[in-house]
């Protein structure tokens, strides 16, 4: 039925995508650890749980990968998405910031007990180092496919740091859709770094 109709294929792809994004966030807008925590620790909190949502489009957009956009719309989408998750990398270390500064502290300088807080800064740092990438790319120079090659491999530290970092913590995320999302992120990233040379060009050949 849905492959003789394509904007019901594309209608369920990207309801799909939405649905994968959304649960995860709103199960844990339910939680009972939040009855325990300061507003700027719940927005920090949400901050990261909404960057890593966001991470599951990313990569998608950037391989072609979703039906029924034009590709000039997907990178226009894909770098909003960059600067968004960015921005809610800001907010997730803001709010911690605020909430206690000397563990915040800790965590930045890679000295915190906790081994969560490492792959989670390493993400950070990889992610500022993407946005860089992508603000400077005119000026350092680079060809474009050595330019692409670099941005792939920082993008994937940003995913891999941001997965483990949010497996390891203990928190207001719901396990199961937490550890759904995760995988559906790192298997995005991978699909995307591995196959982009292969797998979205047979894609867009599909849409015709």
């Amino acid at each position: 039925m849905i492959e003789r109709h394509p904007r019901l294929r594309v209608a369920a792809a990207w309801s799909a995508l939405i649905l994968a994004m959304m649960v995860p966030v709103a199960l844990a807008a339910f939680s009972p650890w939040l009855a325990y925590r300061g507003p700027a620790y719940i927005i920090g909190g949400f901050a990261g749980i909404v960057g890593l949502a966001l991470l599951l489009a990313q990569p998608l957009l950037a391989a072609g990968l979703l039906p029924g956009a034009r590709p000039t719309v997907e990178r226009r989408w894909h770098r909003w998405l960059g600067w968004a998750i960015l921005t809610a990398i800001a907010i997730h270390v803001g709010g911690l910031w605020i909430t206690s500064p000397p563990d915040t502290v800790d965590a930045l300088l890679f000295v915190a007990p906790t081994t969560f807080s490492i792959y989670g800064v390493t993400a950070m740092w990889a992610g500022i180092v993407t946005g860089v990438l992508v603000a400077a790319r005119r000026r350092m120079g680079l060809r474009y496919g050595t330019w692409r090659l670099v941005h792939n491999a920082v993008a994937l530290v940003v995913v891999i740091g941001t997965v483990v970092h949010a497996v390891q913590i203990q928190g207001a995320m719901e396990p199961v859709s937490k550890w759904a999302l995760c995988a559906a992120v790192l298997a995005a990233a991978l699909i995307t770094v591995l196959g982009l040379r292969v797998v979205a060009p047979l894609v867009r050949r599909a849409r015709g």
